[in-house]
């Protein structure tokens, strides 16, 4: 069953899906804009196409992730994106630590 998210009034929108290999997951497409992002699980993000600039949780300078390019969540944080062109992305929820 696929789920549509819709986040920051339309420039965010994700398709979500459960993967019998590699559990849950979801891709979709972010227009340019600024956005800060809650997690629960850990999460796996990948550049599919475009770009992102990420401030991670544990980082102090912004980093920038291209096409192909993965950067890791932790569970129970929050991370700020910058967006400069339409990028689409995957992102993998991983099991939390116990």
């Amino acid at each position: 069953m696929l789920k549509v998210n819709d986040y920051f009034e339309g420039k965010v929108k994700s398709i979500g899906f459960e993967n019998g290999s590699t559990g849950k997951v979801s891709v979709g497409v972010m227009l340019p804009g600024e956005y800060i992002f809650n997690t629960d699980n850990p999460e796996e993000m990948t550049v599919i196409t475009g770009s992102l600039k990420v401030l991670l949780p544990t980082a102090n300078d912004w980093q920038l992730f291209e096409a192909g390019q993965v950067f890791h969540v932790a569970e129970e944080s929050q991370f700020d994106v910058q967006v400069v062109e339409p990028t689409a992305y995957l992102c993998r929820y991983l099991v939390k630590q116990q």
